[in-house]
């Protein structure tokens, strides 16, 4: 078994398969992080070769995310880096519920209901307050997250994911607080939305009474959201996993102790 904090063992071929899935998708920076991944998947790491052996199998749908960026003039996604560590954390903790704030064209969320169409069970709720494209072309004053000119939020994911997915519009700090209330317990969120310190600590604040021992806790662009992450951290009893060099991050809720 690799341990909770060290890099995952992995057979030559499924190494090759995880460079066949980055160049479909069509950016270098989605090449998964090994030891952020295995740290997040905590004792189910054994199962995580396995699970990234599955990645090339998602062929057509980051083929066809790859086409519509590039359609609208997005030469690479503006949006989480970890698009395949999404999937397998999907995997390997199978949870019935996933939330995300932030979507803009969807990588995330198209990586996210492939795992758990693939689980058979499970469901993606998502949070989006869209931001327009300025012109009809993409340009140097548009922001990367901007839906271009007649898309909607998800512009990038396959119609065959679509279904099932509940997507709603508006801002989270409307939006966030019911959907907490409707689900029992939380396996996985993902802030991806308004990066300042005050948002990212009331997300956290909101999700924290349905999350379990187990549940990933992960934040992007932490680099403009100060201490709000670490402190959360804190307060949970839990370590704070940086992918690498990038400001996302991500934390893993401790199990129980065991009994003497």
């Amino acid at each position: 078994m690799p341990r909770a904090d060290g890099p995952i063992p992995l057979a030559p071929a499924v190494r090759r398969g995880l460079r066949e899935a980055v160049v479909t998708l069509g950016d270098p920076r989605a090449a998964p992080n090994l030891r952020w991944l295995s740290a997040l998947a905590g004792p189910a790491a054994d199962r995580l070769p396995a699970v990234l052996a599955e990645l090339p199998r998602l062929g057509e749908i980051d083929a066809e995310i790859r086409d519509r960026h590039r359609t609208e003039g997005r030469r690479s996604f503006a949006q989480i880096r970890a698009p395949f560590e999404l999937y397998a954390l999907v995997r390997i903790l199978r949870p019935a519920h996933v939330i995300e704030t932030g979507v803009s064209s969807g990588v995330s969320s198209a990586h996210f209901l492939a795992a758990l169409r693939r689980n058979g069970r499970g469901t993606l709720h998502s949070i989006d307050f869209p931001t327009a494209q300025r012109s009809e072309r993409f340009g140097p004053r548009d922001s990367p997250v901007a839906l271009p000119r007649g898309r909607s939020t998800g512009w990038a994911v396959p119609e065959a994911l679509r279904r099932g997915w509940d997507l709603r519009i508006g801002p989270s700090q409307a939006l966030l607080p019911p959907l907490v209330e409707e689900i029992d317990e939380l396996g996985i969120f993902l802030h991806d939305s308004l990066h300042t310190p005050s948002h990212l600590a009331f997300e956290l604040a909101t999700v924290r009474p349905k999350l379990r021992p187990g549940s990933v806790v992960l934040a992007d662009n932490t680099v403009w959201t100060g201490q709000a992450f670490p402190r959360f951290a804190d307060h949970l009893g839990a370590r704070v996993r940086r992918r690498g060099r990038s400001d996302l991050v991500g934390l893993r809720l401790p199990d129980p102790a065991p009994r003497a």
